[in-house]
């Protein structure tokens, strides 16, 4: 089950949206709606999953609908029409008091503007949420210690919002909502009105956190550059409408329709395509166990390579053999590979950006492997099948 199903979601904004709907029925567009009825669509028949741990990425040009959307995943604003199901549960369908303990405990959330009281210390702010909850005041300004220690303003918890940078002030809003423990966190622009530098920073700090503590997150951003590096997938809005939602490479390398297409033009896709996506699988490998030199051989000349990785039962790399080594035992009659292989090479986990590869791979005369943090051999890649891949998609070598 999905953490987040939204199924058919509309909003409009307006005294009689039934008309609205209608007339979005009937092929009618946003503005031509506006026109005749001055009623806004906000959000437009939008239908998505978001699985439990993944960073979604709601995105579009201001107007699109984005922030609309994610206010409605917790009620902040109601929906006109459409399902709305958090861990199954129907958020359209929840009384007063259910919806309360949604926005408390299940949900926590960033704005854009910090929202912090500059009567309060940072600690007091990062505790607010549960003093809302009613929370014993030791117990919350603890819990509120804690959380801000998560996003690195450790020895901050008295000092006042005055006395923090803007980075640091939107570290004291991420920590009042992670001190609520909640599932589900959702971040409205939430580093829009940063420095560019500090902007990157709190989404470096993004990423680490979410590797710890491994949180469903919906993003909402009108940086392409920011959703590409943030999102595990990309939904992305024009008109209220959802225009496409994939994978940053599946957006980049197959944008649905021209305005996707503009969207994504300017990007360098080498920041995006990763060693994963560019490597070929190799058939081509010797068993530790089972082959020697004269098998390693044999399958060098079926596949017209001069070097061979080797691999141990386990399917892990434990280095490669060259075609002279190999030729060199088998002189000798040796029937081991062992004393040939060299184990000293360069290897790259499956996220590598493609854009580093070119500089690891320059001087090195065998493929480059790639292989996982348990370091089982996933694939290699070759320079001229990776300037392939990146001349497929876009890309430049």
């Amino acid at each position: 089950m999905a953490k987040i199903h939204v199924e058919g979601l509309y909003k409009i904004f307006g005294p009689n949206p039934k008309k609205a709907l209608q007339m979005l029925s009937k092929g009618r567009s946003k503005d031509e709606i506006m026109a005749e009825t001055r009623h806004g669509v906000g959000v437009n028949n939008a239908t998505f999953e978001v699985h439990e741990g993944e960073i979604v990425v709601v995105m579009g040009l201001s107007g699109s609908g984005k922030s609309t959307l994610v206010r409605c995943l917790n009620r902040l604003i109601t929906p006109t029409a459409g399902r709305i199901l958090v861990d199954g549960r129907d958020v359209a369908a929840m009384d007063d008091a259910e919806l309360r303990q949604l926005r408390q405990r299940k949900m926590g959330m960033v704005f854009q503007n910090f929202a912090l009281f500059p009567h309060r210390t940072v600690k007091e702010n990062a505790a607010l949420g549960l003093e809302i909850q009613g929370m014993d005041k030791a117990k919350r300004l603890q819990q509120a210690e804690e959380a801000l220690s998560m996003v690195g303003l450790d020895g901050w918890g008295e000092s006042y919002p005055r006395q923090l940078s803007g980075g640091m002030q939107q570290r004291v809003g991420l920590a009042r909502a992670l001190a609520l423990s909640p599932d589900i966190l959702l971040m409205d622009e939430a580093f829009s009105a940063l420095d560019p530098l500090i902007r990157r920073d709190m989404q470096d700090e993004l990423i680490n956190l979410q590797e710890k503590m491994r949180k469903t997150i919906v993003f909402i951003s009108h940086d392409l550059d920011e959703a590409l590096k943030l999102g595990d997938r990309i939904i992305l809005m024009k008109d209220g409408a959802i225009v496409q939602i994939g994978t940053p490479e599946q957006i980049l390398t197959s944008p649905a329709n021209d305005y996707v297409a503009r969207f994504v033009e300017d990007v360098d896709i080498t920041k995006i395509l990763t060693a994963e996506s560019v490597m070929k699988r190799s058939e081509a490998v010797a068993d530790l166990r089972t082959d020697g030199p004269r098998a390693a051989l044999r399958k060098m000349r079926k596949h017209n390579i001069a070097h061979l990785f080797v691999v141990d039962h386990n399917h892990r790399l434990v280095g490669i053999v060259s075609a002279d080594a190999a030729a060199n035992l088998a002189g000798r009659g040796e029937e081991k590979l062992a004393e040939a292989i060299c184990t000293e090479i360069k290897t790259v986990a499956p996220d590598t950006p493609a854009q580093d590869l070119f500089g690891i791979m320059a001087d090195l005369p065998y493929p480059l492997a790639v292989v996982d943090e348990s370091n089982k051999f996933k694939g290699v890649i070759v320079r001229g099948t990776l300037v392939a891949a990146l001349a497929e998609r876009g890309g430049a070598a």
